[in-house]
C-alpha cells in the first residue's frame, strides 16, 4: 500500500469542502494548513443569512451573461479563500500553506484553480506564503 503525499492529501480535503458550496457556476474549497495541522476550512457560498443561489435556483451573474473573472462586486458568494481568512487568527495563518480546490458544474475539477485578484490581497495580509492547487504552488 502506498500513501498518498501530504500535499494530495489537503488537496483532496479541500476538494471536499468544495461539495459544500452554494455556488451554481464553480465550487471551490480552500484548507489553510500550517505545520502540518489545518487551521480552517472555508467554500464558495452566500454570507450566512442571505440566500444561496443553489436554494433560489439560479446565479444572478449568470442571468446577465457576465464572464467567469469579471464583476465580482455583482456576486453574492463569499470566496472560499475569504472564508477560510475569515476563520482563523492572523497568528495562526502567519507562513501557512491554503490548499485550493475547484470544480464547474458540479463534477468537472478545475485544473488550475487561482485565487482572484481580492483574494490574492487577503491571503497576503492574512501572512499565508503559499497556495497550492492541483498543479502546483500559484504565484501570488
Amino acid at each position: 500500500m502506498e500513501r498518498i503525499t501530504k500535499r494530495d492529501y489537503y488537496l483532496s480535503i479541500a476538494a471536499e469542502v468544495a461539495k459544500r458550496s452554494t455556488c451554481l457556476r464553480r465550487q471551490y474549497g480552500a484548507v489553510i494548513v500550517k505545520n502540518d495541522e489545518i487551521i480552517a476550512t472555508g467554500y464558495n457560498g452566500a454570507p450566512r443569512g442571505d440566500e444561496n443561489c443553489c436554494d433560489v435556483g439560479s446565479c444572478w451573474r449568470d442571468r446577465h451573461n457576465i464572464p467567469h473573472g469579471e464583476q465580482y462586486e455583482k456576486c453574492v458568494a463569499v470566496h472560499a479563500e475569504a472564508n477560510a481568512i475569515i476563520s482563523a487568527s492572523r497568528n495562526e495563518m502567519i507562513g501557512s500553506t491554503l490548499y485550493l480546490y475547484g470544480f464547474e458544474g458540479f463534477d468537472k475539477p478545475i485544473d488550475n484553480p487561482e485565487p482572484c485578484i481580492m483574494c490574492n490581497r487577503l491571503i497576503k495580509n492574512a501572512g499565508i506564503e503559499h497556495v497550492i492547487n492541483k498543479i502546483g504552488e500559484v504565484t501570488l
